[in-house]
């Protein structure tokens, strides 16, 4: 089997792997400003998508921009979900250098999309695939890829503990080689529970105090667990954002959901925002708790929301999740300012981060990869995949870290 890294390889985002140059898993884009896409050229007999997250589905319409319609293999929430994903794509970037594809090849990925239970194999580019939970958010999996002499375990993104959305990955199929992510290798979260209690408590002293708090998510996974930990906890909230409809989506495939009854009465307890500029403003005055995209401040009704509450210190940013590097997120988290809708703000407010990831940590990848101990490691999808695989190595794993690019024999 040979594997070649097209994108993920070495960094966090764009992933993309080409295996035996026939069968593509994954076709992402770095969410930065411009976005990054895939290196080189690809043309596929078949794809598989592991989750319908940016940078592992974010391009896949790009796949059918020429005569090429190779088959799409999916979970019916990733379809959707990468569907959703490419319709907003089109509406930042659509008719610019920054994005490679149109609605006409969108509309052409729904016409080579088949779509797969967890555990149901099925035959792709001469190759037998299995999709197996992955436990990061609705319809996600490891991708088990078998040619007839090696089986290679894909993991994509995963988490191996529960969150209130979705059971953590349960699976561990047989293989003779591990291509796993790495997203938090060196970080070991804190305790579900208690990070829940902490975040309650800092929402509703600011509350209490007269302040807004302006909790950026990413629409996909981490507002509808939010949305679950505000219900859990009797706070009230606004919900504004791709993060609306990406909500009903997850609903209508209630099989991927840990509970769908606990995410309906979520739903129930939070107040949808229809959208409108004015009706924002009117709630950035409130004395409430806002759950808005985009996660990391790329744009999305968060910036409008920051840039009405961002000069009072008794108001609060809770940022969620993973803030990648050029993103204003991470700007903020380092430097206190953020540029916004052009413009640079100078936060007065207080910024929190929370880890709400969705992804194993160093604790849960051990854990995870301790079933493959006499398995081939590769790793990717990390900010120091070379140390995580340094530190395999160490423990006695035959792991490497390919790099971008990289053609890869196994």
């Amino acid at each position: 089997m040979e594997i070649e890294f097209l994108g993920g390889a070495r960094e966090g985002g764009r992933s993309a792997v080409l295996v035996n140059d026939e069968l593509l898993l994954d076709y992402g884009l770095d969410p930065a400003t411009p976005p990054q896409y895939p290196i080189g050229r690809v043309d596929p007999e078949g794809v598989v998508v592991s989750h319908g997250h940016l940078d592992h589905a974010g391009a896949v319409p790009a796949l059918v921009t020429g005569d090429a319609r190779p088959p799409i293999h999916w979970t019916p929430s990733t379809r959707e979900l990468a569907m959703t994903l490419a319709e907003d794509t089109l509406k930042l970037h659509g008719g610019t250098p920054q994005c490679p594809f149109t609605d006409t090849h969108v509309r052409r990925v729904t016409q080579v999309s088949e779509t797969h239970g967890y555990r149901d194999s099925f035959s792709v580019a001469g190759h037998e695939v299995t999709l197996f939970n992955a436990g990061h958010i609705p319809g996600s999996a490891h991708v088990l890829v078998d040619d007839g002499e090696t089986r290679l375990l894909y993991t994509g993104d995963f988490h191996t503990d529960d969150q209130r959305l979705v059971a953590g990955s349960r699976a561990r199929p047989e293989a003779d080689v591990v291509l796993t992510e790495s997203t938090y290798a060196t970080v070991e979260h804190s305790d579900r529970s208690q990070l829940e209690e902490r975040f309650a408590e800092s929402v509703r002293t600011t509350v209490w105090e007269g302040g807004t708090v302006v909790v950026p998510v990413f629409a996909i996974g981490r507002t509808q667990e939010l949305m679950m930990v505000c219900g859990a906890h009797d706070i009230d909230c606004y919900v504004d954002g791709l993060g609306v409809q990406v909500t009903r989506q997850l609903r209508r495939h209630p099989d991927f959901l840990r509970d769908a009854d606990a995410l309906a009465r979520a739903k129930s307890n939070a107040r949808i925002v229809s959208g409108a500029d004015g009706q924002r403003r009117r709630i950035a005055d409130q004395n409430t708790v806002i759950l808005t995209t985009a996660g990391m401040l790329t744009g999305g009704p968060a910036v409008t929301y920051i840039g009405e509450i961002y000069q009072r210190p008794v108001n609060k940013i809770a940022l969620t999740g993973y803030q990648v590097e050029g993103t204003p997120g991470r700007e903020l988290v380092e430097t206190g300012s953020a540029e916004l809708d052009g413009r640079m703000l100078p936060v007065s407010a207080q910024v929190e981060q929370y880890d709400f990831s969705a992804h194993a940590d160093r604790s849960g990848l051990r854990s995870f990869l301790a079933a493959y101990e006499d398995a081939e490691v590769l790793v990717n999808h990390g900010d120091d995949c070379p140390g995580f695989a340094e530190r395999l190595r160490a423990d006695g794993y035959e792991a490497r870290a390919p790099e971008l690019g990289e053609r890869v024999a196994v």
